[in-house]
């Protein structure tokens, strides 16, 4: 199990997921510096930039959890396979959620003032090399199988 370079890939994969919820995903500057991210909320935005912070916060943490989970699924290596692709499922609705709350939340702040200046912030970037992480750990789980049927064939 800990010999396996994907559990390394998965083990980093958990630990940014979980540490992008520390992060801002967008910081906003108007007047006042405004953070959004997992679980913040901003008054008055809207539906649709709390649902994003929530599914942020939500989904985050779950494509962690599942990451990890995933490292100790080593001797049933298919389903090691449908749990990493679940976890990249899991990266791309966070994603979707997180940008989605961020464009949301921009054009109401561009409501309330006349300058809105925005940039991705910490959160976002620690998200962006999980898919790569996935896809590495994938393909370990593939060597593996490969190897494991070559071993059943002598």
């Amino acid at each position: 199990m800990l010999s396996r370079i994907q559990t390394l890939y998965l083990f980093v994969a958990a630990l940014l997921a979980f540490g992008s919820m520390a992060f801002p995903f967008w910081s906003f500057t108007t007047d006042t510096l405004i953070l959004f991210g997992d679980f913040m909320d901003v008054q008055g935005a809207g539906v649709i930039v709390t649902a994003g912070s929530i599914g942020g916060g939500i989904l985050s943490p779950l494509t962690g959890i599942v990451a990890l989970v995933t490292i100790f699924m080593f001797s049933k290596r298919k389903l090691q396979q449908t749990l990493i692709s679940l976890c990249v499922v899991l990266f791309v609705a966070d994603l979707v959620a997180g940008l989605a709350g961020g464009h949301f939340l921009k054009q109401y702040l561009e409501t309330q003032s006349t300058s809105v200046s925005f940039a991705p912030g910490s959160g976002l970037f620690m998200l962006l090399p999980e898919p790569v992480l996935f896809w590495l750990a994938s393909l370990g789980v593939k060597k593996d199988e490969k190897i494991a049927t070559a071993y059943k064939r002598l």
